[in-house]
């Protein structure tokens, strides 16, 4: 520690004189303008759709701007009835920057009217942007654009209503078929369409037919929804099959 010797002192200010300064205040200004820097640097990001059920003449397309290493299990555990749209989802984003969502045709309602891209996100995933659609849409093109109005993403989206699509419709005209084939022939569908709400339905039935127990009913309630709806069709499929 050293004291400097003042030259000269006024009332508002002391006069000093130093031969060595220090270099703090050059480190200091580079270290944040290497943080504003880095703040801009895109990182790869992902966009997610997911499409609500029609209700009261509106469907809703949900826009998820997510970092890639969000595992998509996760996400769509969360969406209850909605249906995920699989499309590429490859986009570059930048941190704490503001983004928008256009359609084509442009009638549809979007809200927010913009919001923040953040990297951290979990445990709960909700839509970044909601698109209010009409339930006899079947097409429309998505962009995503930063604050200069330059697209990070576009593509042609199909739609395919929930309402429109019955599992029926991928099975066999067949009056032949067992309810344990038919069961087996619709598992996949049903695994990715059928709600929380029905499942504990399905799972209060079978405790009172006596085909699953306390324990096994208590325990399926505990797991994601994709799994609890497994062990719901096995369970029927066990069912009919006896």
């Amino acid at each position: 520690m050293s004291f400097l010797k003042p030259l000269e002192i006024t009332d508002t200010h002391v006069i000093v004189k130093v031969s060595h300064l220090s270099a703090f205040g050059l480190v200091w200004l580079g270290e944040m303008l290497q943080r504003l820097f880095n703040n801009k640097k895109p990182i790869c990001g992902q966009l997610l759709l997911f499409l609500r059920p029609p209700a009261r003449d509106i469907q809703i397309l949900d826009v998820f701007l997510l970092p890639s290493n969000l595992p998509l299990s996760e996400v769509t555990a969360q969406q209850d009835d909605a249906v995920y749209i699989k499309i590429s989802s490859a986009c570059k984003l930048i941190v704490d920057q503001r983004y928008i969502v256009r359609s084509d045709p442009e009638d549809f309602e979007i809200q927010p009217e913009f919001a923040e891209f953040y990297s951290n996100y979990g445990p709960n995933f909700f839509p970044t942007f909601e698109v209010f659609l009409t339930p006899n849409t079947e097409t429309l093109t998505v962009m995503v654009k930063d604050e200069e109005g330059t697209e990070v993403w576009k593509r042609r989206v199909p739609l395919q209503s929930p309402k429109r699509e019955t599992s029926q419709s991928s099975l066999p005209a067949d009056d032949s078929l067992q309810a344990e084939e038919r069961l087996l022939l619709a598992r996949t569908e049903l695994i990715q369409r059928v709600s929380d709400t029905v499942l504990n339905q399905l799972l209060d039935k079978l405790l009172e037919r006596g085909v699953i127990s306390d324990e096994e009913m208590q325990s399926a309630r505990t797991k994601s929804r994709a799994e609890k709806a497994r062990d719901v069709i096995d369970s029927l499929r066990t069912e009919v099959s006896a």
